[in-house]
């Protein structure tokens, strides 16, 4: 970690974490989160409008908590990242309105960067540089994309994405119509380690020879593994858990990892990265690795707690914006919760920039932070 490498905080808020990072570089000093997924599980699913209360009152604290965690001052950052999207649109504005008060009372630039662009970045303070391109499967409870990114901060090129629901989302479902809560993901990879994923043939969505190759859907497995459960219930049955855990995981992860093993070989890319929430499962990962190595692929997956939602993601990808000169976003910046994912960030215009930034720092030299 070199003293010259770009100090960015990032704030991360698309859905119900709070999520603070500071990166020096590709290096993680600081990565402080404050969870509402607690006051969500009661409702099945995360409520919107909880969530953005729930970010205003931990904003400030957890900014405050990776600043002394990281042990640097505000003033010190040489830029403020903030996912203005995609997300929830309330939960976005919270971050990306206390970004730009942070930006404007230190006389900051604001990179207003993308959250999916965000999670492939990440993999950098885990394993380094991202090589160019970068292949990417993003599996999330909002989003399982693949994208191929020659240049993370400036062309991210979707390949394929889910048609219906993600597989996060099927996740989230199957667990409650098995009375598992909330989230789903982590008690169906408990569960599925003590299962038979042989037990039961659950389809394997768009994976024939006319289907799509590289898109995804999962609500027809998700519709399937409901049924068989429902009439096992109504015959009498007791429901095999851990089989059907283990089973409906197994058709997720397959799907998943074959076709991003086919995109890496039909691209002529020899690495895969993986990121987003369900990248934390522990059948995925595995299924990857064996994949990988048999086509002589390097697999990329950063530690699980860098793939659910948090900040250092979001610093990552504002300090690569920092160290590659890209334009900083203007203090106009606004939340957008459908940003596409070929917008890796929302530049301003040169002159708006410097502009605002002067006058940010004539006011706020002896004002609010040190």
């Amino acid at each position: 970690m070199a003293a010259d490498e770009p100090l960015v905080l990032g704030i991360e808020t698309s859905c119900d974490e709070t999520g603070v990072g500071i990166v020096r570089g590709t290096t993680l000093l600081a990565d402080a989160v404050a969870s509402s997924v607690d006051t969500h599980a009661r409702f099945g699913g995360v409520v919107p409008e909880i969530a953005s209360r729930a970010h205003l009152e931990a904003m400030v604290p957890t900014i405050e908590r990776a600043l002394k965690e990281a042990g640097v001052s505000a003033r010190d950052l040489d830029g403020i990242a903030v996912t203005s999207g995609p997300g929830l649109a309330g939960a976005l504005l919270v971050g990306v309105s206390a970004a730009k008060a942070y930006a404007y009372a230190l006389g900051k630039p604001l990179y207003g960067v993308n959250h999916l662009a965000s999670h492939i970045c990440v993999d950098q303070l885990e394993h380094g540089p991202l090589p160019e391109p970068t292949m990417a499967l993003l599996v999330s409870g909002g989003h399982s994309s693949l994208l191929l990114a020659p240049d993370i901060t400036a062309d991210v090129r979707p390949l394929g994405a889910t048609i219906d629901d993600a597989a996060g989302e099927a996740f989230d479902k199957i667990a409650r119509v098995l009375n598992l809560g909330f989230p789903g993901g982590p008690v169906i990879d408990r569960l599925a380690k003590e299962g038979d994923p042989k037990s039961i043939a659950f389809p394997r969505g768009l994976t024939g020879p006319r289907d799509a190759p590289y898109d995804f859907s999962f609500s027809g497995l998700k519709t399937s593994v409901a049924r068989w459960i429902e009439a096992k219930r109504a015959a009498g049955e007791e429901v095999p858990v851990r089989d059907v855990a283990a089973s409906f995981q197994e058709a997720v992860v397959d799907v998943l990892t074959r076709k991003a093993v086919r995109a890496c070989k039909d691209e002529g890319v020899d690495h895969l990265m993986i990121g987003g929430g369900v990248a934390a499962n522990s059948r995925l990962r595995a299924l990857a690795q064996e994949r990988c190595e048999r086509a002589g692929i390097r697999l990329r997956v950063p530690r699980p707690k860098l793939c659910t939602d948090n900040g250092a993601m979001v610093a990552a990808l504002g300090a690569e914006m920092v160290a590659r000169n890209r334009l900083p976003s203007d203090l106009e910046l606004s939340a957008d919760s459908s940003l596409p994912v070929t917008e890796p960030h929302v530049p301003g215009t040169a002159h708006a920039h410097a502009h605002s930034h002067d006058h940010v720092h004539e006011i706020s030299k002896d004002n609010l932070y040190s």
